[in-house]
């Protein structure tokens, strides 16, 4: 049987082997599955909460949902930021 992509792609030669016992295995199995539903990485939208609160939305702090200019910002940041990877 096959490793899966995340264990092989994150072994180094530096590290120290995945231990084969239940408890690595199923530490293992927990993030794989947290991975494959996409709870790690990065998020979608860099605007701070606060913006999204009734003191930020009345005081005019910008989000994508309200200013074109901002929203143009915040996709150039995920375009350049998705580059670098």
């Amino acid at each position: 049987m096959a490793e899966s992509k995340s264990t092989a792609s994150r072994q180094s030669k530096t590290t120290q082997e995945t231990p084969d016992d239940g408890v690595a295995q199923a530490i293992q199995k927990a993030t794989d599955e947290a991975e494959e539903q996409g709870y790690f990485g990065t998020a979608v939208d860099p605007t701070p909460n606060e913006h999204y609160t009734l003191a930020g939305v009345t005081s005019g702090k910008p989000t994508p949902e309200t200013d074109g200019d901002y929203a143009r910002e915040v996709r150039q940041k995920l375009d350049d930021d998705a580059r670098r990877r």
